[in-house]
């Protein structure tokens, strides 16, 4: 059974920082392509940022800069390290696979709330 479980989200003032981890379960981790995807209100969820299984990292341009995503194979944990937090940047964040084709289950996600 695959599993998702998000945590380290937060009240953050603008400017501020946290850090994401997404512990992953059921998956072939070391093969597969992570992401990171948020959910804002009444917004659809839209992926953020991704890492390979070589490394390389791609992000949504609007978190350029800002975020860094990374992985650590020997705990099947992807991380999500964010700097800079803007109001913009309050939603959901969920860990998942960054495929085609249909997605394993969500997990419950992590609040991260920027406000002063």
């Amino acid at each position: 059974q695959v599993q998702f479980v998000e945590s380290g989200g937060g009240l953050v003032q603008p400017g501020g920082s946290l850090r994401l981890s997404c512990a992953a379960s059921g998956i072939t981790f070391s093969i597969s392509t992570m992401g990171w995807y948020r959910q804002a209100p009444g917004k659809q969820r839209e992926w953020v940022a991704a890492v390979n299984i070589g490394g390389s990292t791609s992000y949504v341009d609007s978190v350029k800069g800002r975020f860094t995503i990374s992985r650590d194979n020997a705990k099947n944990t992807v991380y999500l390290q964010m700097n800079s937090l803007k109001p913009e940047d309050t939603a959901v964040y969920y860990c998942n696979e960054r495929r085609l084709g249909r997605l394993p289950s969500w997990g419950q996600g992590t609040q991260v709330t920027v406000s002063s």
